[in-house]
């Protein structure tokens, strides 16, 4: 080979090298976890604190509440019932994925430890139902233990979720709809989960999910998978598009989209009440005006007359002239 190839054939194990450095660093910024941080670690009742945020996914509407019995490695273990929700904050993340915001310091309603918590509110795709936890130190706030983790056992999910169930005539009418939310999660810790209490929400547009405790009956041992069902209902009346999420352990393991028909039954009764109440109740009204005031003898409806025709009369007979008409009409006196 001649010797003007050589510095080409040993630049290639550098230009292998750039390149592969270079396509590392791309999935390393893509998959940049959520950061929370806050502007002091101790606050006192009627204070606030900034809270600051990086590796959000852009635009996306986060919620920030301030939460007791809760800790940043395990999460918010009573859910969003151990948090200050009427005194929460919301805000829009940049288009780089981070956001500041002033959050007031306020007394959660179950102990400290406490933490502030921030969690997407709505949407699909990466960075859905992302949360993250920063340490806040509410002064003068009562403090308790957390409780024991029941075992070493963690629960993740194995497949997609769906929905089981369709509506059906009562529904129509506005019963409310109700469906089975199945998924199936494995156990990727060391022990195993006996009776697990799952946090099933369901959120209407932009506002956060209304969570409920269900508890699954069984035992997941380690390494093993179970499909789990529970039971999902929306108020009576309720359509349009919702979205159910399913959280075990303060995390958000699924989320899952629901279009609600509209009842239209209850419109087709409400406008069959406005066509045939104002009707019944117009014959009703003209009963009463018939019986109230009668219609007198001499006002009765006479019958028509008929018009009677004169005879038509029978035609002249006709006159004959000659002589013998002459004869008869000299004879006459």
């Amino acid at each position: 080979m001649p010797p003007v190839f050589r510095p080409a054939y040993r630049s290639l194990p550098i230009l292998l090298a750039l390149l592969l450095a270079l396509a590392g660093a791309g999935p390393a910024g893509a998959g940049e976890r959520p950061v929370v941080e806050l502007s002091a670690s101790q606050a006192g009742t009627g204070g606030s604190v900034t809270v600051s945020g990086s590796g959000w996914r852009p635009r996306a509407l986060l919620t920030l509440l301030v939460c007791g019995q809760a800790e940043p490695e395990r999460g918010v273990t009573g859910g969003t019932n151990s948090c200050a929700n009427a005194d929460g904050r919301a805000v829009t993340t940049d288009a780089e994925g981070r956001f500041r915001r002033e959050l007031p310091v306020v007394e959660p309603p179950v102990p400290c430890p406490c933490v502030v918590h921030v969690a997407t509110v709505t949407g699909a795709g990466a960075g859905a139902g992302a949360e993250a936890d920063a340490a806040l130190q509410v002064a003068g706030h009562a403090v308790e233990p957390l409780p024991a983790d029941a075992a070493g056992g963690r629960l993740s999910l194995l497949a997609d979720t769906r929905l089981r169930g369709s509506g059906g005539l009562l529904t129509w009418f506005g019963s409310p709809p109700s469906r089975t939310l199945v998924v199936t999660v494995g156990n990727v810790g060391t022990s195993p989960v006996r009776d697990p209490v799952f946090q099933v929400g369901t959120s209407h547009g932009v506002f956060a999910p209304e969570w409920q405790d269900q508890r699954w009956r069984g035992t997941i041992r380690p390494g093993g998978k179970a499909r789990i069902e529970l039971p999902v209902e929306l108020g009576a009346g309720a359509h349009g598009d919702y979205t159910v999420s399913l959280k075990y352990g303060g995390k958000v393991l699924a989320e899952h989209p629901w279009g609600v028909g509209r009842p239209w039954g209850v419109t087709l009764f409400w406008a069959l009440v406005l066509l045939v109440v104002p009707a019944a109740l117009f014959r009703a009204a003209l009963a009463v005006v018939d019986r109230v005031h009668p219609r007198r003898p001499g006002h009765a409806a006479r019958p028509a007359h008929r018009m009677r025709l004169p005879a038509a009369r029978g035609s002249a007979a006709p006159s004959w002239s000659g002589p013998e008409a002459d004869r008869s009409a000299a004879r006459r006196p």
